[in-house]
């Protein structure tokens, strides 16, 4: 049975595309949200808008599913700083072993405002786009950290709140491979051309795997796993 709706933490980013597509598989309606916090890769919000109308476009079956879009301002992190996604500063490993793009508590504070937002819509089914497989070593990525937001979040709006992370254990690879099973070329040719992944937000350098500055760790991860999974094919 399909479910009812699902709110879908949507970035901009390769990922979240990809979660969005496959929330569209899956339930009957689907609404996204996404969050302005002071990030230095502003291009990812700007490709927010331009991905849906792509989405709607190349598969009219999924937008008659699509409901509102949200964008939440969370300039709490930007305030907090320290890290490369919100200030000017050279990539490089900070404190306690994790890159200075580590922005503390993000995926928490994101989970936690879309729990609310989907309490005052309806929607208790959220869809993120961690993955603990390939990823930058962030603790608010692991599984654990997802699963226990959502038991706290279930305990604090008193509804079963679920969280639903489908790249949480698959790579870069798989998660290409991925797209293509949900949405054949023309979804892989949408993520290629429109999503953003870069830290630096760069939209003037084209690789095959799509625009990025190819240097930053998330460039790297998203070469790598296209790499990988043109190989396969």
């Amino acid at each position: 049975m399909i479910a009812a709706k699902a709110l879908v933490l949507f970035s901009g980013g390769q990922d979240s595309t990809v979660c969005l597509a496959w929330a569209l598989t899956r339930f009957a309606g689907v609404e996204t949200v996404g969050f302005d916090y002071g990030q230095r890769h502003a291009s990812e919000l700007a490709a927010r808008p331009r991905l849906l109308k792509g989405l709607m476009a190349a598969f009219p079956e999924w937008a008659g599913k699509l409901g509102p879009d949200h964008l939440l301002p969370l300039d709490t992190l930007k305030a907090i700083g320290g890290s490369a996604l919100t200030e000017k500063m050279a990539i490089a490993m900070g404190e306690h072993g994790l890159p200075n793009t580590f922005v503390p508590g993000r995926n928490v504070m994101f989970l936690t405002a879309a729990a609310a937002l989907g309490y005052r819509r309806g929607i208790a089914d959220l869809v993120g786009g961690m993955c603990e497989t390939d990823y930058s070593g962030y603790p608010d990525c692991r599984d654990q950290t997802i699963q226990a937001t959502a038991k706290a979040l279930s305990l604090g709006l008193a509804e079963d709140i679920r969280i639903h992370t489908p790249l949480m254990w698959i790579d870069k690879a798989a998660s290409w491979a991925l797209a293509g099973e949900l949405g054949g070329q023309a979804l892989l040719d949408l993520v290629v051309e429109e999503s953003v992944t870069c830290y630096e937000g760069d939209r003037s350098r084209r690789h095959d795997w799509g625009y990025g500055c190819g240097e930053c760790p998330a460039c790297k991860l998203r070469a790598d796993g296209y790499a990988k999974f043109r190989a396969a094919a």
